[in-house]
């Protein structure tokens, strides 16, 4: 089936170059018959002169006539000839376009891998999705469970608010970390909380400018989240 898909492809590339080829052997079979018209014609001619049916000076004009024509026929261009050129360019560069393809291919492809059909991969990415969810639901259970201040319920809100991230609920993301803050001030902590607070928002509130502005503070001059923090509390100051 793939392969009749291919030829099919490659039949409709050379449709313009094959409809091309034919008019140009119809325009020359047009051009040879307007040749033999007009020597036919010329011929003619010369028996109505034999036979006194014509004057020479009607002769004359006439063959002058003919001849004319028969010179603009002959030197006509050879459509044909032009059409086999271009033909040739065409078809060298549809046969180096797969050329071309496989070249880029081979040097990063790999054509013995199996195929990669969308439903299983749909299936897999809902199997994933379910797992998150029950691995969030699990970690808030025993979070519950926990000591607010301890440091074991720290590193399950942290390891929560990744999750949640990781799951795309932002909000509940910036709920989980700012709960490990309170048990400790860390400033890519409270960055981390204030973007994610300003995902879920959509824009930058009140809690998350004031996170940002703590972290500011309280971090270092070279931290890597910096800029985008200040980016974020001038987006809040142009509101």
């Amino acid at each position: 089936m793939l392969w009749a898909l291919f030829a099919l492809l490659c039949a409709v590339a050379l449709a313009p170059a094959a409809f091309a080829f034919a008019r140009a052997r119809g325009a020359r079979g047009r051009r040879m018959a307007a040749l033999t018209l007009y020597r036919a014609q010329l011929a003619e001619l010369a028996r109505d002169r034999v036979e006194n049916r014509i004057s020479e000076a009607e002769r004359a004009l006439a063959v002058r006539e003919v001849e004319r024509r028969l010179l603009a026929a002959d030197t006509t261009p050879d459509a044909e000839t032009s059409a086999r050129a271009g033909f040739g360019v065409l078809a060298a560069v549809l046969a180096a376009i797969p050329i071309a393809a496989l070249a880029l291919y081979l040097p990063a492809g790999a054509p013995g891998l199996p195929a990669a059909p969308l439903a299983p991969r749909l299936a897999a990415a809902r199997a994933e999705q379910r797992q998150m969810h029950q691995l969030i639901a699990e970690l808030r259970l025993r979070l519950a469970a926990l000591d607010p201040k301890s440091g074991q319920a720290r590193e399950g809100f942290l390891l929560l608010g990744r999750a949640e991230a990781a799951d795309g609920d932002f909000a509940a993301a910036a709920k989980a970390w700012r709960a490990a803050l309170s048990d400790g001030f860390d400033p890519a902590l409270a960055a981390a909380a204030a973007e994610a607070e300003t995902r879920a928002a959509g824009r930058v509130n009140a809690t998350a400018a004031t996170l940002f502005r703590q972290a500011l503070a309280k971090a270092p001059a070279d931290a890597p989240w910096r800029t985008l923090a200040q980016q974020r509390l001038a987006e809040a100051s142009a509101r």
